[in-house]
C-alpha cells in the first residue's frame, strides 16, 4: 500500500513526463490543501480535440467555476497530484461498479471540504485515448445528474433567483430536472433564436404541478444575473462567447456553465 506524503495518479496505459512529479510536487507543497492537474496531450493525436482543448484551456479561475459541465473534473484524474491528506479528507473512491463516476464525485467531496484546484501548465501527460476506456462505461446522464446534485448543493441553494440561458432542448431540460424548490426560483429563460423568443413562453406540461408552470422567454440580453448558461463553448466559430464577453460578467458570480 501507498505510505508517501503526496499522491501521483497515474492510469496503467498513459505515460507521464520525466519530470512531472518534480513540477507537480513544487506546485502540491506550496498548495498542500489542493489537488494539482497539468496539462496533457493525447495519443492518438488530435483525439477528443474539443475536450483536450477545454481542459487545457481553462484558466485558474475556471478550474473553480468550470466544475458543472459534462466534461467532469476540471483536471483530468490521471494528472492528479496530491498530499496524502487530501485523499483522506475527500476519499475514498466511490466503488460501487461500473457506470460510476468516481472522479467526479471525490472531486465534488474535495471541494466540498474547503480544497482548491491547481495548475502545473506544462505538457507533462500522454493521456492515450482509446475505445474500451473505462470513462466510456459512464453516461452522460449520469454525469449530469452527479453534476446538478452539487449545483444545486453549492450555488443554487444561495441564489434567491436565477435564469437559465438556453431556452431549448438542453435549457429546458434541466429546467424539469431541477428540485421543485429550485424550479420555483427560475425567472425565465434567455436566447438567441428569434423563433424561440416568439414562443413568449415555456409551459412546461411535464410535470404534476397544477397550473403548469409557465416560464417567460427573453433576447439573452435581457438576462438579469444570476444565471446558467446551458451551452457548450466552442461550437459556434466564437460568436457565442463573444455575445457572453459584451455583457462584462464574472463568471463563478454572475454565471456557472452546466451541461
Amino acid at each position: 500500500a501507498s505510505s508517501g506524503e503526496f499522491l501521483c495518479f497515474l492510469d496503467s496505459d498513459d505515460v507521464m513526463h520525466e519530470r512531472r512529479v518534480e513540477k507537480q510536487l513544487s506546485v502540491a507543497r506550496n498548495h498542500p490543501g489542493d489537488i494539482v492537474g497539468c496539462h496533457f496531450h493525447r495519443l492518438p493525436a488530435g483525439s477528443t480535440h474539443r475536450y483536450t482543448k477545454w481542459a487545457c484551456d481553462l484558466t485558474l479561475e475556471q478550474l473553480d467555476t468550470q466544475v458543472y459541465t459534462s466534461n467532469g473534473p476540471t483536471v483530468v484524474m490521471p494528472t492528479w497530484f496530491c498530499h496524502r491528506s487530501v485523499f483522506e479528507r475527500a476519499g475514498p473512491f466511490d466503488e460501487s461498479g461500473k457506470g460510476t463516476p468516481e472522479d467526479l464525485i471525490f472531486f465534488f467531496s474535495h471541494l466540498r471540504h474547503g480544497g482548491g484546484v491547481e495548475r502545473c501548465n506544462d505538457d507533462l501527460m500522454m493521456y492515450r485515448y482509446h475505445q474500451a476506456a473505462a470513462t466510456f462505461n459512464i453516461s452522460r446522464e449520469t454525469i449530469l445528474a452527479v453534476s446538478l446534485a452539487e449545483l444545486e448543493r453549492r450555488v443554487l441553494s444561495q441564489w434567491g433567483h436565477f435564469s437559465i440561458w438556453n431556452a431549448g432542448r438542453q435549457g429546458r431540460k434541466l429546467y424539469r430536472s431541477l428540485h421543485p424548490e429550485s424550479r420555483k426560483k427560475v425567472v425565465c429563460f434567455g436566447d438567441v433564436d428569434q423563433k424561440k423568443i416568439d414562443l413568449g413562453v415555456y409551459e412546461c406540461v411535464e410535470t404534476e404541478e397544477r397550473p403548469h408552470p409557465r416560464v417567460p422567454i427573453r433576447h439573452y440580453t435581457q438576462l438579469q444575473a444570476p444565471f446558467i448558461i446551458c451551452m457548450k463553448q466552442d461550437l459556434t466559430g466564437g460568436e457565442f462567447e463573444e455575445n457572453l464577453a459584451a455583457m462584462k460578467l464574472i463568471e463563478g458570480v454572475d454565471y456557472v456553465f452546466f451541461g
